[in-house]
């Protein structure tokens, strides 16, 4: 088959950076708005951060980057924010311990937030000084920071998910959410094999961890229009999908037998029915919906069962080029306001963006060409190639200007506390 390099991704719609910045950091402490102060301060496990704590990282970012080595005017509010508000750039400086984030009272949230409106002030001052000049120093920097920063969004979404459900009480997040699921039949797009080009190949932001753009070869394969549901998984788990060892990798067998799973993170079995708690509260599941908060263990193992498996990242990605074309991404982003994934009957692919994000087999690990850089920066990306997963899309807790085609998300083979869900491919003769 013909190798077809990608087009170029179409530039974003002309916007001042500071009108961008500005429209980031907003929707961030929008995001907070049903929040109460008690909310903000709570860990409950070592991979999900405080409120507080994201509001605070995110702004240290900004500072720590941009501001302090960019705008000599700036000074921060407390040098001691450096030591509690780094995660995990070893070459910033001494970090607090990550799972103990939660047990840190001060600064008050009131004080975070006058933390935020203190960078907020010097990056517009000097943005307003480097607004359109490309090649500054600061502007890309200012795009990562940008981008990082609608990363913990996402992740401020999720995890207060999780510090909710550890709640015994169950609170909702908003009590007016709505998710439309519609059954739709399953379908497959074969995908022709060959030499085919992958990664990213444009000149807006992207991560360095998308390129270069390079050539694969990809086998003959089908890959299912939309993803598995909550009916087909609860279908595995009555099967005694989580009883049967001959489904899992070894140590996904060992995962389920010491932490007990049964079902995805978040289903209880309530009056021998299935609910689920969402952002909305505990309610039933709905059978048409994406089943979502699964592993990539439960994943691999629900492929398993159905005699299938799951797609590599860059059939993943082949699929998504094919489906999408030139228009803009379309899908259940935050935006919506919907923060569950769901479902319509409409024809074709569905689900790519904007509901959950899809385990592929791919190990995460460098493309071809691939060089980290050597400051802190560095370290956003390149040092997590190594027990991760490449998962593809974007989720319902995703910005969408945030999505691209070659996105590359990555968690360990045991998170389950991301919106993550399982789409099916299968070799074809």
């Amino acid at each position: 088959m013909t190798s077809v390099r990608p087009a170029p991704a179409p530039a974003a719609a002309a916007e001042t950076l500071t009108a961008r910045y500005d429209a980031v950091r907003l929707a961030t402490e929008q995001l907070c708005t049903p929040l109460v102060t008690e909310d903000y301060v709570v860990s409950s496990m070592p991979d999900v951060s405080p409120t507080k704590w994201h509001l605070a990282h995110t702004s240290w970012f900004f500072e720590t980057f941009i501001l302090s080595p960019h705008l000599d005017t700036y000074r921060t509010p407390n040098p001691r924010y450096a030591f509690l508000f780094n995660s995990y750039y070893v070459q910033a400086g001494e970090r607090h311990c990550r799972a103990q984030r939660g047990l840190i009272t001060r600064p008050t949230v009131q004080e975070v937030y006058a933390y935020r409106a203190h960078v907020d002030t010097h990056m517009r001052e000097l943005l307003a000084r480097i607004d359109g000049d490309p090649d500054h120093p600061a502007t890309a920097l200012a795009e990562l920071g940008l981008h990082h920063e609608q990363q913990h969004q996402e992740l401020l979404v999720t995890d207060i998910k999780h510090v909710l459900w550890t709640n015994p009480m169950r609170p909702a997040y908003r009590h007016d959410l709505h998710v439309a699921a519609a059954a739709t039949p399953q379908g497959w797009t074969t995908l022709e094999g060959g030499v085919q080009w992958v990664g990213y190949d444009g000149h807006d932001f992207h991560f360095d961890n998308e390129k270069p753009a390079h050539r694969t070869f990809v086998q003959p394969t089908a890959i299912a229009n939309r993803l598995i549901t909550n009916a087909e998984y609860a279908a595995f788990i009555a099967d005694g999908g989580y009883r049967r060892p001959e489904l899992w990798l070894s140590r996904g067998w060992g995962m389920v037998q010491e932490s007990r799973w049964t079902a995805p993170l978040y289903w209880e079995r309530i009056a021998g029915e299935w609910q689920e708690f969402t952002l909305g509260g505990l309610a039933p599941i709905g059978e048409h919906a994406p089943v979502t908060h699964v592993s990539y263990f439960e994943a691999d193992a629900y492929a398993r069962w159905a005699g299938m498996r799951l797609p590599t990242e860059f059939e993943w990605e082949l699929l998504a080029r094919s489906s999408c074309h030139d228009r803009p991404l379309s899908g259940r982003f935050v935006e919506a306001a919907h923060f569950h994934p769901g479902s319509d009957a409409s024809p074709g692919v569905q689900q790519l963006f904007g509901d959950a994000w899809q385990w592929t087999q791919s190990a995460y690990t460098a493309y071809p060409g691939y060089r980290a850089a050597s400051d802190a920066l560095g370290e956003y990306n390149g040092k997590w190639m190594s027990d991760q997963w490449v998962l593809r899309g974007a989720s319902c807790a995703t910005p969408t200007s945030h999505a691209r085609l070659t996105y590359r998300n990555f968690f360990p083979s045991d998170a389950r506390w991301q919106f993550t869900a399982i789409r099916l491919a299968q070799d074809v003769e």
